[in-house]
C-alpha cells in the first residue's frame, strides 16, 4: 500500500511513536476501569462480589446437588481460580467484539493507533484480574492450601492467558467492524467453550472416557490445569475417587497430557491465535473508519 492510500484509508495499527501508543492505551484503560463503578456505592468492591456471587451458586450445585466435586480436597480453590480466569477471558474477548464500534466518534475525528482500543479492553480486563487474584490467593489460603514458591509459575500463565484473549480479542474486534454477525456467533461459541472447557469440572473427569488428552489441546483446559497445580500441588485420591478420575487429584499439564511434549500443540494454538488476531487487525486497522 502505497503513502498516498494509506493517507486516504486513515491510521495505522501502531502509528509511528511507540511511547505515544503506550499512554494511549493505559489512559484508555485507567479510564474504562474508573467509569465502570463510577458513582457505585461499593465501586470497585462490585469486580470482586460478582466472581464470589457466581462462585457460591456453582460451588453449591455441583457439591451439594449433582456431587461433582464431592470427595476433591480444595475443589472449591480450583472453581474459583478457573471461574476468575474465565470471566477475565470472556471480559476481555466480549468487550472487545464492539469495542471499535462503540467509538466510532473518536475513530472518525481523532488520527491515533487503532490498536489501542482493543488492547485498553484487555488491559481493563487485567486490571479486573488482578482485584479478582487477592479473592483466590485469601480463599486459598482459608481453604488450607500453604503457599509454595510454584505460586511463582501462575505469572507466565496469566501472561499466556492475557495474550491467548487479547489475540481473540483483536481477532474479533477486526472482523466485526465489517460481519455484525460476529457478536451472536461469538456469544454462543463462548458458551459451548466454557461447558467443553474444565471450568466447573477437573480435565481428569475426561480420564475415564479415555479422552484426556484431547481435552488438555484446549489452551483452557492446558492452562487451568497448570495453574491449578501450581496453587494447589498434587492431592492423592482414595476409593471410588481414585478409580474414576485418577491417584492424583491435580496433576500437573504434562501429566495430564501424558507428555511434555505434547504442550506444543495448545501452547502454539494460543501463538498462533494471537499471530493470527494480530496480523488480521493490522491488515483491517487503516480501513476501519471507512467500514464503521
Amino acid at each position: 500500500m502505497s503513502v498516498d492510500s494509506a493517507k486516504v484509508y486513515g491510521p495505522s495499527a501502531f502509528g509511528g511513536d511507540l511511547r505515544r501508543f503506550v499512554e494511549l492505551t493505559l489512559t484508555l484503560a485507567r479510564t474504562e476501569f474508573k467509569l465502570r463503578y463510577f458513582g457505585s456505592v461499593l465501586g470497585y468492591v462490585w469486580s470482586l462480589i460478582r466472581p464470589l456471587l457466581f462462585f457460591g451458586v456453582l460451588y453449591l450445585v455441583f457439591t451439594h446437588v449433582f456431587k461433582l466435586g464431592a470427595g476433591i480436597p480444595h475443589y472449591a480453590v480450583y472453581l474459583l481460580m478457573s471461574i476468575v480466569m474465565w470471566n477475565f477471558f470472556i471480559e476481555s474477548t466480549t468487550g472487545c467484539v464492539p469495542c471499535l464500534l462503540q467509538r466510532e466518534p473518536i475513530l472518525r475525528k481523532v488520527r491515533f493507533p487503532r490498536m489501542v482500543v482493543p488492547l485498553s479492553v484487555s488491559l481493563t480486563a487485567v486490571f479486573n484480574l488482578g482485584m479478582n487474584f487477592i479473592a483466590v490467593f485469601v480463599f486459598a489460603l482459608a481453604n488450607g492450601v500453604d503457599p509454595k514458591p510454584s505460586w511463582l509459575e501462575l505469572i507466565p500463565l496469566v501472561a499466556l492467558w492475557i495474550i491467548f484473549a487479547s489475540g481473540l480479542g483483536m481477532l474479533l474486534s477486526a472482523l466485526f467492524v465489517q460481519y455484525r454477525d460476529v457478536q451472536p456467533i461469538w456469544d454462543v461459541t463462548a458458551q459451548v467453550l466454557f461447558y467443553c472447557s474444565p471450568v466447573l469440572y477437573l480435565v481428569s473427569f475426561f480420564r475415564s472416557a479415555g479422552l484426556e488428552r484431547v481435552a488438555m489441546l484446549n489452551p483452557i483446559a492446558t492452562l487451568n490445569t497448570q495453574m491449578s497445580h501450581a496453587i494447589i500441588g498434587y492431592v492423592e485420591l482414595h476409593g471410588i475417587y481414585a478409580a474414576k478420575y485418577g491417584l492424583v487429584a491435580f496433576p500437573s499439564a504434562a501429566t495430564a497430557i501424558d507428555g511434555a511434549v505434547y504442550l506444543l500443540a495448545p501452547l502454539g494454538l494460543i501463538f498462533a491465535v494471537f499471530a493470527l488476531g494480530w496480523w488480521v487487525f493490522i491488515r483491517e486497522a487503516p480501513r476501519v473508519a471507512e467500514h464503521l
